[in-house]
């Protein structure tokens, strides 16, 4: 099930007195291939957005999130249902065969309720708020993410994947209940929201002394007690690469050598590159693993994650003088350009879990006699060691390859050397990845501004590790696609479909498009990157902080945590964070003290709660570090 469990979301707010409308979700249904449907076009039939797309023809009659959408639930006085997931999601596509495409289900929404799809990768301000509602009323949160709004906008209750039975009986008593108590449940979803609302602001830039040290000690005693020393990563679940946290304790560890730090970061990259989160055949990681050991991935391939994951090896190869995983950095970004890339530069958001058969990784998995078949009798006897291909597939359908033993290791168990059993591997390695070109993994197309300028800051990095000259024209290209595509000077946009349309950009997309630019700026001094750094600067934070605290958008419609003190970090670094940090870089570059004083200011609150749990705030301790220089 695609859920993940955040700390920060253990304060329950247990006023829900009707949370037993909501039910645990029961055992994982078994994969197969997704329904097409067949009833009449809704409102997302041929939408731009290929998730949108795929639920046309639900039954379901879908609308979109926008202002005529919440009108029509206050003419008509219904909750609005609103279901936030994306196209590499498999629950989301679960969830879409057993409910949505159920004509009994489709009929009870219809008739009760003003349905919203939402693409999360497009709305990711709006998404983000229903996630921090949802954990911080039920402890978790994931996709397919479902939320009973009211008319007015107010988040009523949530939930994440729910079997078809049990989902039909929250639409039957969430109506009746709707019904009977309308008014005592609108008072409390506002009250709630209100609640969750107040933001902290200061006019004042001048820090506390000692404030960075102090929360980068705090930082670290937090990270070990979620930190498995056993198998690396964080947590004894399911587990995420968590980059901001990596590289904060990086940039600690850089400073203050602590072995410890060395001990566990070493441990963590080594497992996230050799086992079931590293792609071995093209390159690339998964979003994450569903096992504590990092064996069993979510087969989709997500652009945010590899970009930061690739900007992360290459600092990390410097730091630790490990040329193994700069080349791991490559890989990276070198999957990247190949198989994300499209015809405008830019690149697209992510492959699917689920392949054109239905089969959740299905694109990525062996039989032993697919690869026998493929391979020589040296190759094989290499390979079968390497990936450990002598017992049973460790998923029903097929091997997902993990590099087990290392080449040296494989050379003691035979009559070769380590160059040989290195040649027969990576003959082995080829052979695999031509034949799996075959296959096909769909592929989510959408060019979001963010995500790209995450991509843009790696390749910048890889340039400076590498010197690859492709690196350099990707970058390029990357650049002009962002800055002539989707920056007029005055607004920045999210994306734009193939009809030219565009979708407003958030405080996400301002933010890492600012520190890939930046990056590229420092790199090649261009002057007309400062100008165009110094005009996207100012709209970012007149945008998207005020008194009100953070924005993470503008005219979001949700009434519900509208401003916020701090912004967390998730799979994402705090788009908060980097843009304070971009904002104080360039301000010191540029000699602006307007703006450094604007970063400084949004420094300057928070503090008890990124004491209380630092763990969550990684990205504005870094920003806080790097003031401190």
């Amino acid at each position: 099930m695609m859920m993940h469990a955040n700390a920060k979301a253990a304060v329950m707010l247990g006023r829900f007195v009707w949370c037993v409308l909501v039910f645990v979700c029961g055992s994982r249904m078994a994969l197969a291939e997704i329904a097409t449907g067949k009833a009449a076009p809704n409102d997302l039939y041929q939408n731009a957005s290929p998730y949108l797309a795929l639920h046309g023809r639900d039954p379901v009659r879908w609308h979109l999130w926008n202002a005529k959408t919440v009108a029509l639930a206050k003419a008509q006085n219904k909750l609005l249902f609103v279901s936030s997931g994306y196209f590499s999601c498999h629950w989301c596509h679960v969830m879409q065969r057993e409910s949505y495409q159920n004509a009994e289900i489709a009929a009870l929404l219809n008739k009760n309720f003003i349905p919203v799809k939402v693409d999360r990768e497009l709305s990711a301000a709006l998404d983000a708020k229903l996630v921090d509602f949802v954990e911080r009323t039920q402890g978790y949160a994931g996709w397919p993410l479902n939320v009973f709004v009211t008319p007015e906008g107010y988040p009523l209750v949530g939930m994440v994947y729910v079997p078809p039975d049990n989902f039909k009986s929250i639409l039957t008593q969430l109506q009746q209940r709707w019904q009977q108590d309308r008014a005592k449940l609108t008072a409390l979803a506002k009250a709630t929201s209100e609640e969750l609302s107040k933001a902290e602001v200061t006019q004042s830039s001048e820090l506390p002394a000692g404030l960075a040290a102090k929360f980068a000690t705090r930082f670290v005693k937090a990270s070990t007690e979620y930190e498995d020393d056993l198998q690396g990563g964080f947590g004894q679940q399911s587990k995420f690469p968590s980059v901001p946290q990596l590289q904060v304790l990086l940039t600690i560890y850089r400073e203050h050598q602590e072995p410890e730090i060395k001990t566990f970061l070493q441990l963590t990259l080594d497992q996230m590159a050799q086992l079931g989160l590293w792609d071995q055949l093209g390159g690339g990681f998964f979003r994450y693993c569903v096992d504590p050991g990092w064996h069993v991935p979510h087969f989709e391939k997500m652009l945010y994650d590899n970009a930061q994951l690739a900007k992360l090896y290459f600092a990390a190869g410097e730091v630790f003088k490990r040329p193994d995983y700069t080349r791991v950095g490559q890989a990276t970004l070198d999957f990247v350009l190949r198989e994300l890339r499209t015809d405008s530069g830019a690149y697209a958001a992510s492959l699917s879990a689920i392949d054109d058969h239905g089969e959740e990784g299905g694109y990525y998995l062996w039989s032993k006699q697919q690869i026998q078949d493929l391979l020589t009798a040296q190759e094989w006897e290499v390979a079968r060691r390497v990936w450990q291909l002598d017992g049973p597939p460790g998923l029903p359908q097929g091997f997902h390859l993990q590099q087990r033993l290392s080449v040296q290791q494989v050379a003691e168990q035979l009559p070769m050397d380590a160059a040989t059993v290195s040649k027969h591997f990576a003959a082995a390695k080829i052979k695999l990845f031509q034949a799996r070109q075959a296959r096909h993994a769909p592929k989510d197309d959408k060019k979001l501004a963010g995500w790209n300028g995450l991509l843009l800051s790696a390749l910048v990095a890889g340039i400076q590790d590498t010197h690859d000259a492709r690196y350099r024209q990707a970058a390029q290209a990357l650049h002009d696609y962002l800055l002539q595509e989707l920056w007029d000077g005055k607004m920045l946009a999210r994306a734009k479909d193939q009809k030219g349309d565009t979708t407003a950009g958030g405080l996400e997309d301002y933010a890492y498009v600012i520190a890939g630019v930046l990056d590229w700026w420092r790199l090649t001094g261009n002057e007309k990157d400062r100008v165009w750094l110094q005009g996207m600067i100012e709209q970012a934070w007149q945008r998207f902080y005020g008194q009100q605290g953070w924005l993470l958008a503008q005219n979001m419609l949700l009434r519900y945590g509208a401003g916020s003190t701090l912004v967390s970090d998730g799979a994402l670094p705090s788009a908060a964070g980097v843009l304070i940090a971009s904002t104080y870089q360039f301000a010191r570059a540029t000699s602006n003290p307007a703006l450094a004083k604007e970063a400084l200011r949004a420094l300057n609150v928070g503090h008890a709660e990124i004491e209380k749990e630092p763990f969550w705030h990684a990205t504005q301790i870094a920003a806080l570090l790097q003031v401190k220089k």
